[in-house]
Protein backbone atom coordinates (compact mmCIF):
# COMPACT_ATOMS: atom_id res chain seq x y z
CA UNK A 1 0.00 0.00 0.00
CA UNK A 2 2.40 3.08 -1.21
CA UNK A 3 -0.20 5.35 -1.92
CA UNK A 4 -2.49 7.12 0.83
CA UNK A 5 -6.03 6.25 0.18
CA UNK A 6 -7.12 9.55 1.73
CA UNK A 7 -4.78 11.66 -0.58
CA UNK A 8 -5.89 9.74 -3.35
CA UNK A 9 -9.50 10.74 -2.93
CA UNK A 10 -8.77 14.50 -1.66
CA UNK A 11 -10.27 13.67 1.70
CA UNK A 12 -9.57 14.10 4.89
CA UNK A 13 -9.00 11.21 8.15
CA UNK A 14 -12.09 12.27 9.44
CA UNK A 15 -13.94 12.79 6.07
CA UNK A 16 -17.72 11.28 6.71
CA UNK A 17 -18.48 8.04 4.91
CA UNK A 18 -20.85 10.81 2.27
CA UNK A 19 -17.88 13.15 1.73
CA UNK A 20 -15.59 10.09 0.44
CA UNK A 21 -18.78 9.02 -1.66
CA UNK A 22 -19.40 12.23 -3.11
CA UNK A 23 -14.84 12.47 -3.96
CA UNK A 24 -14.90 9.19 -5.23
CA UNK A 25 -17.93 9.71 -7.63
CA UNK A 26 -16.55 13.15 -8.90
CA UNK A 27 -12.81 11.80 -9.68
CA UNK A 28 -14.60 8.42 -10.85
CA UNK A 29 -16.21 10.60 -13.57
CA UNK A 30 -12.87 12.50 -14.51
CA UNK A 31 -10.47 9.41 -15.11
CA UNK A 32 -13.14 6.61 -16.29
CA UNK A 33 -11.82 5.15 -19.33
CA UNK A 34 -14.81 5.73 -21.32
CA UNK A 35 -14.38 10.03 -21.20
CA UNK A 36 -10.32 10.40 -19.96
CA UNK A 37 -7.81 11.14 -22.57
CA UNK A 38 -4.90 10.84 -20.12
CA UNK A 39 -2.71 8.31 -20.70
CA UNK A 40 -2.49 7.48 -17.17
CA UNK A 41 -6.23 7.83 -16.67
CA UNK A 42 -6.63 3.92 -16.30
CA UNK A 43 -4.39 3.57 -13.73
CA UNK A 44 -5.44 6.73 -11.53
CA UNK A 45 -8.96 5.08 -11.84
CA UNK A 46 -7.74 2.13 -10.47
CA UNK A 47 -6.22 3.77 -7.67
CA UNK A 48 -8.70 5.47 -7.02
CA UNK A 49 -11.42 2.37 -7.00
CA UNK A 50 -9.20 0.62 -4.50
CA UNK A 51 -8.97 3.91 -2.41
CA UNK A 52 -12.66 3.70 -2.30
CA UNK A 53 -13.25 0.04 -1.85
CA UNK A 54 -11.26 0.68 1.88
CA UNK A 55 -12.52 3.61 2.71
CA UNK A 56 -16.37 3.34 2.13
CA UNK A 57 -16.48 -0.34 4.42
CA UNK A 58 -15.82 0.54 8.17
CA UNK A 59 -13.69 -2.60 8.93
CA UNK A 60 -11.46 -2.11 6.00
CA UNK A 61 -11.06 1.66 6.92
CA UNK A 62 -10.45 1.09 10.57
CA UNK A 63 -8.08 -1.74 9.46
CA UNK A 64 -6.21 0.76 6.91
CA UNK A 65 -6.46 3.61 9.83
CA UNK A 66 -4.45 1.26 12.33
CA UNK A 67 -1.60 0.22 9.94
CA UNK A 68 -2.91 -2.90 8.91
CA UNK A 69 -3.40 -4.60 5.07
CA UNK A 70 -7.36 -4.07 4.24
CA UNK A 71 -7.02 -5.80 1.06
CA UNK A 72 -5.94 -9.42 2.92
CA UNK A 73 -7.66 -11.82 2.77
CA UNK A 74 -8.74 -15.24 4.74
CA UNK A 75 -9.00 -15.05 8.51
CA UNK A 76 -13.00 -15.07 10.57
CA UNK A 77 -15.24 -12.83 10.04
CA UNK A 78 -15.61 -9.83 12.60
CA UNK A 79 -17.96 -11.27 15.74
CA UNK A 80 -16.62 -14.83 15.41
CA UNK A 81 -18.39 -18.25 14.25
CA UNK A 82 -19.75 -16.63 11.09
CA UNK A 83 -19.52 -18.63 7.84
CA UNK A 84 -19.43 -17.18 4.59
CA UNK A 85 -20.53 -18.11 1.57
CA UNK A 86 -24.18 -18.89 1.92
CA UNK A 87 -24.03 -21.28 4.99
CA UNK A 88 -25.40 -21.04 8.40
CA UNK A 89 -24.48 -18.16 10.58
CA UNK A 90 -24.25 -19.11 13.96
CA UNK A 91 -24.11 -15.51 15.47
CA UNK A 92 -27.61 -15.12 14.39
CA UNK A 93 -28.39 -18.10 16.12
CA UNK A 94 -26.57 -17.30 19.92
CA UNK A 95 -28.12 -13.87 19.46
CA UNK A 96 -31.59 -14.67 19.13
CA UNK A 97 -31.36 -17.66 22.05
CA UNK A 98 -30.13 -14.98 24.25
CA UNK A 99 -32.46 -12.22 23.24
CA UNK A 100 -28.95 -10.20 21.85
CA UNK A 101 -29.36 -8.28 18.43
CA UNK A 102 -25.74 -7.46 16.22
CA UNK A 103 -26.13 -5.34 14.11
CA UNK A 104 -24.35 -5.47 10.48
CA UNK A 105 -25.33 -2.13 9.58
CA UNK A 106 -26.81 -0.83 6.10
CA UNK A 107 -25.71 -1.95 2.87
CA UNK A 108 -23.84 0.27 0.71
CA UNK A 109 -25.25 1.43 -2.77
CA UNK A 110 -22.37 1.72 -4.60
CA UNK A 111 -20.02 -1.60 -4.87
CA UNK A 112 -17.75 -2.86 -7.57
CA UNK A 113 -19.04 -4.25 -10.20
CA UNK A 114 -18.51 -7.86 -11.81
CA UNK A 115 -15.88 -9.44 -13.68
CA UNK A 116 -16.80 -9.82 -17.72
CA UNK A 117 -15.61 -12.60 -19.89
CA UNK A 118 -15.78 -11.78 -23.42
CA UNK A 119 -14.54 -13.72 -26.73
CA UNK A 120 -12.13 -12.07 -29.56
CA UNK A 121 -11.46 -14.15 -33.21
CA UNK A 122 -8.40 -13.53 -34.55
CA UNK A 123 -6.60 -14.53 -37.97
CA UNK A 124 -3.19 -16.57 -37.60
CA UNK A 125 -1.05 -13.44 -38.72
CA UNK A 126 -2.91 -11.24 -36.19
CA UNK A 127 -2.54 -14.31 -32.86
CA UNK A 128 1.46 -14.41 -34.43
CA UNK A 129 2.36 -10.60 -34.81
CA UNK A 130 0.09 -8.98 -32.51
CA UNK A 131 -2.61 -6.32 -33.42
CA UNK A 132 -4.58 -3.74 -31.74
CA UNK A 133 -8.23 -4.39 -32.14
CA UNK A 134 -11.58 -3.26 -31.42
CA UNK A 135 -14.10 -5.26 -29.36
CA UNK A 136 -17.72 -4.43 -28.63
CA UNK A 137 -19.40 -5.77 -25.57
CA UNK A 138 -22.85 -5.29 -23.54
CA UNK A 139 -21.67 -4.15 -21.03
CA UNK A 140 -22.93 -1.68 -17.44
CA UNK A 141 -21.97 1.55 -17.67
CA UNK A 142 -22.37 4.80 -15.54
CA UNK A 143 -25.69 6.40 -16.13
CA UNK A 144 -25.75 9.44 -18.09
CA UNK A 145 -28.40 10.90 -16.79
CA UNK A 146 -27.87 11.10 -13.27
CA UNK A 147 -24.35 10.05 -12.88
CA UNK A 148 -24.28 6.92 -11.08
CA UNK A 149 -25.73 8.68 -8.27
CA UNK A 150 -29.62 7.17 -9.18
CA UNK A 151 -30.85 10.16 -7.87
CA UNK A 152 -33.52 12.50 -10.57
CA UNK A 153 -32.16 15.95 -10.11
CA UNK A 154 -29.13 15.16 -7.82
CA UNK A 155 -30.80 14.73 -5.06
CA UNK A 156 -29.41 13.00 -2.13
CA UNK A 157 -30.77 9.76 -0.67
CA UNK A 158 -33.20 10.08 2.90
CA UNK A 159 -32.98 7.83 5.93
CA UNK A 160 -35.43 5.13 5.65
CA UNK A 161 -38.25 5.65 8.61
CA UNK A 162 -39.43 2.08 8.61
CA UNK A 163 -35.25 0.92 10.10
CA UNK A 164 -33.96 4.63 10.53
CA UNK A 165 -31.18 4.09 8.70
CA UNK A 166 -30.04 0.78 10.30
CA UNK A 167 -30.99 -1.63 7.06
CA UNK A 168 -32.41 -3.66 9.16
CA UNK A 169 -35.45 -4.66 11.33
CA UNK A 170 -36.00 -7.21 14.18
CA UNK A 171 -38.66 -9.93 14.08
CA UNK A 172 -39.38 -10.72 17.72
CA UNK A 173 -41.04 -14.27 18.40
CA UNK A 174 -41.69 -16.09 21.94
CA UNK A 175 -40.62 -19.93 22.47
CA UNK A 176 -40.28 -22.02 25.24
CA UNK A 177 -36.94 -20.36 25.25
CA UNK A 178 -38.10 -16.69 25.85
CA UNK A 179 -38.07 -13.93 23.05
CA UNK A 180 -36.42 -14.38 20.23
CA UNK A 181 -35.28 -11.68 18.11
CA UNK A 182 -34.00 -12.13 14.91
CA UNK A 183 -32.57 -9.26 12.45
CA UNK A 184 -33.59 -8.71 8.81
CA UNK A 185 -32.78 -6.75 6.01
CA UNK A 186 -35.40 -3.97 5.84
CA UNK A 187 -37.92 -4.57 3.02
CA UNK A 188 -39.04 -0.70 2.78
CA UNK A 189 -35.41 -0.01 1.73
CA UNK A 190 -34.49 -3.28 0.92
CA UNK A 191 -31.25 -3.15 3.37
CA UNK A 192 -29.60 0.20 2.16
CA UNK A 193 -30.87 1.95 5.02
CA UNK A 194 -31.73 4.95 3.00
CA UNK A 195 -34.51 5.43 0.67
CA UNK A 196 -34.26 7.63 -3.15
CA UNK A 197 -36.69 10.27 -2.72
CA UNK A 198 -37.06 10.77 -7.17
CA UNK A 199 -35.41 7.45 -8.70
CA UNK A 200 -33.76 8.56 -11.75
CA UNK A 201 -36.25 8.02 -14.74
CA UNK A 202 -32.94 6.31 -16.84
CA UNK A 203 -31.90 3.46 -14.25
CA UNK A 204 -35.01 3.24 -12.04
CA UNK A 205 -32.27 4.05 -8.98
CA UNK A 206 -29.22 1.53 -9.66
CA UNK A 207 -26.60 4.20 -10.80
CA UNK A 208 -25.92 2.04 -13.79
CA UNK A 209 -27.48 1.02 -17.49
CA UNK A 210 -26.94 -1.80 -20.17
CA UNK A 211 -25.20 -0.40 -23.10
CA UNK A 212 -22.85 -1.36 -25.57
CA UNK A 213 -18.81 -0.14 -25.71
CA UNK A 214 -16.56 -0.57 -28.11
CA UNK A 215 -12.47 -0.82 -26.38
CA UNK A 216 -9.37 -1.13 -28.20
CA UNK A 217 -7.87 -4.43 -27.18
CA UNK A 218 -3.58 -5.13 -27.38
CA UNK A 219 -3.09 -8.38 -28.54
CA UNK A 220 0.40 -9.27 -27.73
CA UNK A 221 2.46 -11.25 -30.63
CA UNK A 222 2.34 -15.11 -30.47
CA UNK A 223 -1.30 -15.90 -28.68
CA UNK A 224 -3.20 -18.90 -29.33
CA UNK A 225 -6.31 -20.21 -28.83
CA UNK A 226 -7.43 -19.98 -25.46
CA UNK A 227 -5.12 -17.68 -24.17
CA UNK A 228 -6.75 -14.74 -22.22
CA UNK A 229 -6.01 -10.70 -21.84
CA UNK A 230 -6.78 -9.16 -18.72
CA UNK A 231 -7.86 -5.76 -18.67
CA UNK A 232 -8.23 -4.09 -15.16
CA UNK A 233 -11.41 -2.00 -14.70
CA UNK A 234 -12.89 -2.63 -17.93
CA UNK A 235 -16.23 -4.71 -16.95
CA UNK A 236 -19.36 -4.11 -15.70
CA UNK A 237 -19.62 -0.65 -13.69
CA UNK A 238 -20.71 -1.44 -10.35
CA UNK A 239 -24.01 -0.45 -8.67
CA UNK A 240 -24.31 2.96 -7.72
CA UNK A 241 -21.82 3.63 -9.99
CA UNK A 242 -19.53 1.89 -8.47
CA UNK A 243 -16.27 0.80 -9.65
CA UNK A 244 -15.77 -1.60 -12.47
CA UNK A 245 -15.03 -5.00 -12.64
CA UNK A 246 -11.85 -6.85 -14.95
CA UNK A 247 -12.85 -7.78 -18.00
CA UNK A 248 -11.42 -10.92 -19.47
CA UNK A 249 -10.67 -11.66 -23.52
CA UNK A 250 -10.37 -14.86 -24.30
CA UNK A 251 -9.23 -15.56 -27.80
CA UNK A 252 -9.89 -18.15 -30.20
CA UNK A 253 -7.62 -18.27 -33.64
CA UNK A 254 -8.68 -19.22 -36.90
CA UNK A 255 -7.11 -21.71 -38.93
CA UNK A 256 -4.92 -21.02 -41.64
CA UNK A 257 -5.93 -22.05 -45.62
CA UNK A 258 -1.88 -22.43 -46.03
CA UNK A 259 0.10 -22.56 -42.94
CA UNK A 260 -0.62 -24.87 -39.41
CA UNK A 261 0.48 -23.63 -36.44
CA UNK A 262 2.68 -26.22 -34.06
CA UNK A 263 3.39 -24.57 -30.94
CA UNK A 264 5.71 -21.93 -32.00
CA UNK A 265 6.27 -23.18 -35.89
CA UNK A 266 4.72 -22.92 -39.37
CA UNK A 267 4.26 -25.73 -41.08
CA UNK A 268 3.42 -25.56 -45.17
CA UNK A 269 3.53 -28.28 -47.99
CA UNK A 270 4.92 -27.34 -51.30
CA UNK A 271 4.63 -29.34 -53.96
CA UNK A 272 7.73 -29.26 -56.65
CA UNK A 273 7.83 -30.99 -60.17
CA UNK A 274 9.62 -34.05 -60.73
CA UNK A 275 12.64 -32.61 -62.55
CA UNK A 276 13.17 -30.03 -60.07
CA UNK A 277 13.44 -32.22 -57.10
CA UNK A 278 15.84 -34.67 -59.24
CA UNK A 279 17.96 -31.64 -60.39
CA UNK A 280 17.83 -29.60 -57.29
CA UNK A 281 16.40 -25.73 -57.70
CA UNK A 282 15.95 -22.73 -55.27
CA UNK A 283 12.06 -21.51 -54.77
CA UNK A 284 10.86 -18.39 -53.42
CA UNK A 285 8.10 -18.87 -51.15
CA UNK A 286 5.44 -16.05 -49.16
CA UNK A 287 5.73 -16.36 -45.59
CA UNK A 288 2.86 -15.59 -42.74
CA UNK A 289 4.25 -11.99 -42.90
CA UNK A 290 2.98 -11.59 -46.53
CA UNK A 291 -0.62 -10.50 -44.51
CA UNK A 292 0.73 -7.30 -42.98
CA UNK A 293 0.65 -4.40 -44.02
CA UNK A 294 3.42 -2.88 -42.53
CA UNK A 295 5.91 -4.78 -44.04
CA UNK A 296 8.02 -4.43 -47.48
CA UNK A 297 7.34 -7.59 -49.60
CA UNK A 298 10.37 -8.41 -49.71
CA UNK A 299 10.96 -8.81 -46.07
CA UNK A 300 7.76 -11.41 -46.58
CA UNK A 301 9.52 -13.77 -48.99
CA UNK A 302 12.02 -16.66 -48.46
CA UNK A 303 14.41 -18.90 -50.70
CA UNK A 304 14.40 -22.81 -50.35
CA UNK A 305 17.26 -24.13 -51.24
CA UNK A 306 16.43 -27.18 -52.88
CA UNK A 307 19.38 -29.98 -53.51
CA UNK A 308 19.38 -32.21 -56.39
CA UNK A 309 18.08 -35.90 -55.51
CA UNK A 310 15.33 -34.63 -52.81
CA UNK A 311 12.52 -37.15 -52.02
CA UNK A 312 9.19 -36.53 -51.79
CA UNK A 313 7.64 -35.61 -47.75
CA UNK A 314 11.10 -34.18 -47.27
CA UNK A 315 10.93 -31.41 -44.37
CA UNK A 316 13.63 -28.33 -44.64
CA UNK A 317 13.32 -26.32 -41.48
CA UNK A 318 13.57 -22.57 -42.15
CA UNK A 319 14.60 -20.64 -38.89
CA UNK A 320 13.35 -17.76 -37.15
CA UNK A 321 10.59 -17.59 -39.56
CA UNK A 322 7.62 -19.18 -37.32
CA UNK A 323 5.66 -17.68 -34.67
CA UNK A 324 7.05 -15.36 -32.09
CA UNK A 325 7.39 -16.80 -28.77
CA UNK A 326 4.65 -15.38 -26.39
CA UNK A 327 7.17 -15.60 -23.38
CA UNK A 328 10.77 -14.87 -24.09
CA UNK A 329 12.99 -13.80 -26.97
CA UNK A 330 13.35 -15.55 -30.56
CA UNK A 331 10.58 -17.40 -33.02
CA UNK A 332 9.65 -20.40 -33.75
CA UNK A 333 10.84 -22.25 -37.59
CA UNK A 334 8.97 -22.25 -40.82
CA UNK A 335 8.84 -26.24 -41.94
CA UNK A 336 8.32 -26.54 -45.30
CA UNK A 337 7.21 -30.60 -46.39
CA UNK A 338 8.34 -30.83 -50.17
CA UNK A 339 5.63 -32.99 -52.54
CA UNK A 340 7.30 -34.24 -55.44
CA UNK A 341 4.81 -34.49 -58.10
CA UNK A 342 5.08 -36.86 -60.55
CA UNK A 343 3.88 -36.11 -63.88
CA UNK A 344 0.45 -37.22 -65.19
CA UNK A 345 0.13 -35.92 -68.94
CA UNK A 346 3.00 -36.44 -71.46
CA UNK A 347 3.27 -35.23 -75.13
CA UNK A 348 5.31 -37.44 -77.69
CA UNK A 349 8.28 -35.53 -77.35
CA UNK A 350 7.95 -35.77 -73.26
CA UNK A 351 7.49 -39.45 -73.31
CA UNK A 352 10.09 -39.95 -75.74
CA UNK A 353 12.87 -37.91 -73.61
CA UNK A 354 11.68 -39.75 -70.18
CA UNK A 355 12.16 -43.69 -72.14
CA UNK A 356 15.55 -42.66 -73.30
CA UNK A 357 16.01 -41.45 -69.25
CA UNK A 358 14.76 -44.65 -68.27
CA UNK A 359 16.93 -46.58 -70.66
CA UNK A 360 20.10 -44.48 -69.42
CA UNK A 361 19.73 -45.62 -65.36
CA UNK A 362 18.70 -49.38 -66.96
CA UNK A 363 14.97 -48.47 -65.12
CA UNK A 364 13.26 -49.48 -68.06
CA UNK A 365 12.16 -52.78 -66.21
CA UNK A 366 13.05 -52.13 -62.61
CA UNK A 367 12.82 -54.46 -59.64
CA UNK A 368 10.65 -53.17 -56.80
CA UNK A 369 12.04 -52.71 -53.44
CA UNK A 370 9.73 -53.13 -50.55
CA UNK A 371 9.72 -50.88 -47.84
CA UNK A 372 10.10 -52.34 -44.23
CA UNK A 373 7.72 -51.89 -41.81
CA UNK A 374 8.71 -48.93 -39.43
CA UNK A 375 6.58 -45.66 -39.28
CA UNK A 376 3.64 -46.67 -41.40
CA UNK A 377 2.56 -45.02 -44.23
CA UNK A 378 1.50 -41.59 -42.75
CA UNK A 379 4.51 -41.62 -40.23
CA UNK A 380 5.78 -38.56 -42.61
CA UNK A 381 3.37 -36.71 -42.01
CA UNK A 382 2.84 -37.52 -38.66
CA UNK A 383 6.65 -36.46 -38.38
CA UNK A 384 6.58 -33.31 -40.57
CA UNK A 385 3.93 -31.89 -38.17
CA UNK A 386 5.75 -32.63 -34.99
Amino acid sequence: MSADYYQVLGVSRDATPEEIKKAYRKLAMKYHPDVADAPDAADKFKEIGEAYEVLHDPNKRAMYDRGGNPMGGGGFAPGGFGFTGGGFDFTNLVDAMFGQQTSRGPRSRVRRGQDSLARLNLSLAEAAFGITKELKIDTAVICPRCSGSGSDGGGEPVTCTNCHGSGEVIAVQRSFLGEIRTSQPCQVCRGYGTIIPNPCGECSGEGRVRSHRTINVKIPAGVDTGNRVHLAHQGEVGPGGGPSGDLYVELRVAPHEVFQRNGDDLEVVVHIPMTAAALGTVITLDTLEAERDDLDPEEATVEVQIAAGTQSHARLAMAGRGVPRLRGGGRGDLGVTLIVDTPTKLDEAQRELLAQLAAARNETRPTASVAKQGKGMFGWLKEAFS
